[in-house]
């Protein structure tokens, strides 16, 4: 097939850190100066990246190949399952969407072409590259799905790539959910296990001694690693289970309060990212009317059903309470894309695309209406953003099915070559837009929490930090304290071997 040495990481559960195992490796091998891609086949997220053609990817492998020094491409990640509703998702292929899909529709109907997909992207990878790092998903244990999965042991087979496991033993039971892991994979699949790493450790390593070494003579699996937990890793997390580590109230000792509402198909909600790096701002994810209470700033990110998470807005009282805090002027509102259409007047889905419910009646704080489109736009873009009275360029990217038209005189956010974008009210109290990544401009974001700064008499940061800078301080960071806790000499080693068995196992 390659020319490239594989490695794949699979865990016991979701979220054990096998992205951050991904990208820490990826980082380390582009140090060791091997041209290193990512991949994961099939990925289940409602947080995308766009590559710079236009596609759409899951955002963790857009991040890995960032910390490998590469551009994005759709053969990192050809197959992402986008969520939308109950039992029911967007299926995206190599960048585009390809039909929505129930699980078993997808299951019975669309097994063979993924497997063909998957192998096209994983043969060219391998072709191209001289590391190709892999990451499964869930666990490979799953008895009832493993006839036809997609992204754990059939791919390792597929790559004949040796494999990780990864224990998270923050949750408990380590040792038990790495001994069951292996006990209920087939045989041939268990002897591509050259080793376990157990993540996210806090304590004494001595206490844990007696554990590793019952484990690596019950099983005479090696433990090539057990890495301490890392705290304030700037890297963007996977999916929504990584929301628990918010808290729902404000931080009394921070001078910025910020309340990010989080609904049930919450997608691109990273945008918020550049917040949580600023000494001054405390981020919350709310679910509840009650817990917004008085923030300074509130945003409504991004959602992969527009209409049925407004309803749920509605249905906690959260819709009333971001009118009444309108009306008190007592915050600035921010949508972006999903969020941004329910700062408008109405959303309309004519085409069913997301949900039956063909259009719903919005927040009305914007002039806007919005309908739900048969094709998605996904494009990076940039141009001139107006905020405070000042001027600032800006990048952004964009995903979303719906077009939004004004109803009422707006001012726009971001002037483009060919088009305006957004929208704010005069006062800049309520802001729109489609950018995604928007928070990520050093500049506006400056601009943006000294203007709440100074509403609140406190006076300007100007010193902010650089994101950008911080990602690839992470980058290095995380890669190094891998590096220090894990055995990469005997890894590497192992990949060369199992590659000069030339055994597909």
């Amino acid at each position: 097939m390659s020319k490239a040495l594989p490695i794949m990481f699979q865990g016991t559960h979701s979220d054990v850190g096998k992205s951050v195992l991904t990208t820490a490796f990826c980082r380390i091998f582009a140090q060791k100066g091997w041209k290193t891609a990512p991949f994961k086949s099939q990925n289940m997220s409602l947080n995308s990246y766009v590559t710079v053609d236009g596609k759409e990817i899951g955002r963790a492998q857009g991040i890995q190949a960032e910390a490998a020094g590469i551009a994005a491409t759709t053969d990192m990640n050809p197959i992402l399952i986008k969520p939308s509703r109950d039992n029911e998702a967007q299926i995206v292929v190599h960048g585009k969407p390809y039909k929505n899909m129930k699980a078993l529709d997808y299951r019975g109907e669309f097994f063979y072409t993924g497997l063909q997909l998957i192998e096209q992207s994983l043969n060219t990878l391998m072709r191209t590259y001289d590391r190709v790092v892999i990451e499964g998903a869930g666990s490979p244990a799953e008895v009832n799905l493993n006839d036809r999965e997609l992204v754990n042991m059939r791919v390792a087979r597929m790559a004949n790539a040796p494999v990780i496991l990864i224990g998270d033993i923050e949750k408990g039971g380590v040792f038990a959910s790495l001994v069951g892991t292996l006990q209920l994979l087939e045989e041939e699949d268990r002897k591509r296990i050259i080793g376990v790493i157990i993540n996210k450790f806090r304590g004494d390593l001595s206490l844990l001694k007696p554990g590793l070494d019952w484990f690596e003579q019950y099983t005479g699996v090696p433990v090539l690693g057990v890495v301490p937990y890392l705290p304030n890793l700037n890297i963007d997390i996977e999916d929504s289970m990584g929301l628990s580590r918010y808290t729902t109230s404000p931080n009394k000792e921070k001078d910025i309060d910020i309340a990010v509402i989080q609904y049930p198909k919450i997608a691109n909600f990273t945008d918020i990212d550049p917040f949580t790096v600023e000494p001054d701002c405390h981020v919350r994810f709310v679910t509840k009317a009650e817990q917004l209470q008085q923030p300074d700033l509130i945003i409504l990110p991004g959602s992969k059903n527009t209409i049925e998470d407004f309803l749920y807005l509605k249905e906690s009282g959260l819709a009333g309470k971001l009118k009444e805090l309108h009306e008190k002027r007592q915050s600035v509102i921010i949508g972006i894309c999903g969020g941004y259409q329910m700062l408008g007047c109405q959303v309309s889905d004519p085409f069913h695309m997301e949900t039956t419910i063909k259009q719903v009646k919005t927040l009305g704080l914007l002039p806007i209406s919005t309908t739900i489109t048969k094709e998605k736009t996904t494009v990076l873009s940039e141009g001139t953003l107006h905020f405070a009275g000042k001027t600032m360029k800006v990048k952004g990217y964009e995903i979303h099915m719906g077009q939004s038209e004004l109803s009422g005189k707006c001012e726009s956010l971001i002037e483009m070559q060919h088009r305006r974008e957004g929208c704010k009210t005069r006062d800049e109290r309520v802001i729109g837009t489609y950018f995604h990544d928007i928070f990520h401009n050093d500049e506006f974001r400056k601009t943006l929490l000294n203007h709440l700064r100074q509403q609140k008499g406190l006076a300007p940061i100007n010193d902010r930090v650089s994101f950008q800078a911080l990602r690839e301080e992470a980058f290095n960071r995380l890669a190094n304290h891998v590096k220090q806790y894990v055995n990469i000499d005997v890894i590497e080693k192992k990949m060369v071997e199992f590659q000069q068995r030339g055994d597909k196992q």
